[in-house]
């Protein structure tokens, strides 16, 4: 008799425990932390005052996340109740994450979170270790050129050195196999330096001089410091000095600056591009100054890397234009340049399109969305704040060949930034982003009616 009492309190024991632990899990699900614990497979519903889907801004609309991908953008009524968790931010909005396509993360070693937090959910890092792209599902989305392909000898080799930054190549098979090699690595693009130095402004010229007559009539004194949320490289905050110049922490293995660097000849950039094209690569170029230009145009070069330096003449860059080369801006970079100002706005003037670039790993670049790179745009560029916005979200995405990354299209991946109030108003205000979704995982929030995120992998 004792044994079946002895049972019996037993069974009512681990009654009330079960009664307790489910009531303790019903606390836990309709708590913030349990929500903070779920990931991108949960639907997401967030409403805000104004919507830029990576096309045009919207009023009153809303966006639904399901699996990591938008599903659903329309008018905050048109939405069935569900069991989505909804997410109202009020006077804000909710941006696509932009799209940096001129980066030196790798090379510099600047903290991918870092820049994630900073409103970029995807970067093109052009020179540095190559590798197969990676990221995207609460992480940067990183992608990659690999290592600048250059003459022996020719730039960025003056100034770096070869290791992960350069290769160079003498001849044309020279040329095809490396660039097969690198899109077997997983280079997205092929870059090529056409750059012999020397241009007046430019934070890599060696200071030599290479028989062109510039005209000095800057195009702005503009320097802005990373702000102190933007940390350098490698560590958490702990000064506001800029990181060192990106090409001046380096050895310097050959020290004779008084010389043009080489150039890889015509012919040797006519097979790389050719590679590039048949294995369905497009080809970027830094260019700076009017050989370059001659050459990557004559050889059907699909980018520049840069607004060029120095002042090219209106013929070559109506030619480019014509041919659907895209010029990634770096106008921040390149702002002391007494070419800059002048070639953007006759580029635009021919039509040409220009796409958001800052080069983050520069010192006076912040480490995320650069607003001065976008003023820039609009005043050297003579475009519209719509038209920025779409250079650094959809229009980046289509030049990537992935037309829904950089929107927030049904299907698109769900990189979501969200600020408070309107950045047509105050285009800083995009540099601190007060939301940051990534493929649907909530990495930043510091609204205060939202569900917190589980803590990101560099913040464990």
């Amino acid at each position: 008799m004792k044994s079946v009492c002895l049972k019996i309190t037993s069974l009512i024991s681990l009654a009330s425990r079960i009664t307790t632990g489910l009531s303790l899990m019903s606390i836990m699900l309709a708590s913030p932390l349990a929500v903070a614990q779920t990931g991108k497979h949960d639907a997401l519903l967030l409403h805000a005052a104004r919507v830029f889907d990576g096309h045009k801004m919207r009023t009153n609309t809303s966006v639904q996340i399901v699996n990591g991908k938008v599903t659903q953008i329309g008018p905050r009524g048109s939405f069935a109740p569900d069991n989505a968790k909804v997410i109202d931010l009020g006077d804000a909005t909710i941006l696509p994450g932009f799209i940096e396509l001129h980066a030196h993360l790798s090379f510099q070693g600047v903290p991918a979170d870092t820049v994630l937090k900073h409103g970029i959910t995807t970067i093109r890092d052009v020179g540095g270790p190559v590798h197969k792209p990676y990221g995207g599902n609460g992480t940067l989305r990183m992608l990659t050129s690999g290592p600048i392909i250059t003459a022996p000898g020719g730039y960025p080799i003056p100034l770096t050195g070869e290791k992960n930054i350069a290769t160079p190549v003498s001849t044309e098979k020279e040329a095809r196999e490396t660039v097969r090699n690198l899109i077997d690595a997983g280079a997205v693009v092929i870059k090529i330096a056409l750059e012999p130095g020397g241009e007046p402004g430019a934070p890599w010229s060696g200071g030599h001089a290479h028989g062109h007559h510039h005209n000095h009539a800057v195009a702005g004194n503009h320097a802005h410091h990373a702000q102190p949320n933007h940390e350098p490289p490698n560590h958490e905050p702990t000064s506001h000095e800029p990181a060192k110049h990106a090409h001046s922490s380096h050895p310097h293995p050959n020290t004779d600056l008084s010389t043009a660097w080489p150039l890889l000849p015509e012919r040797v950039v006519k097979a790389i591009v050719d590679e590039a094209h048949v294995n369905k690569r497009k080809v970027t170029a830094h260019i700076a100054e009017v050989k370059g230009a001659e050459i990557a145009i004559n050889a059907g070069v699909d980018e520049w890397a840069h607004v060029p330096c120095d002042i090219i003449p209106e013929p070559l860059l109506k030619k480019a234009v014509s041919q659907g080369v895209k010029i990634i801006t770096t106008l921040d970079t390149l702002s002391k340049c007494p070419g800059v100002a002048r070639n953007a706005r006759v580029w635009r003037e021919q039509g040409g399109e220009l796409l958001y670039g800052a080069e983050i790993a520069h010192p006076d670049v912040p480490r995320g969305i650069d607003a001065q790179e976008l003023m820039y745009m609009m005043q050297m560029g003579n475009m519209e704040t719509l038209e920025v916005l779409r250079a650094a979200t959809s229009k980046a995405g289509e030049h990537l060949g992935l037309p829904l990354l950089g929107t927030l299209l049904p299907g698109a991946s769900a990189d979501v930034i969200a600020i408070k109030g309107d950045p047509t108003h105050n285009l800083k205000n995009l540099e601190y982003p007060d939301l940051v979704i990534s493929g649907g995982e909530i990495v930043l929030n510091n609204f205060p009616a939202i569900f917190q995120p589980r803590a990101a992998a560099g913040d464990r």
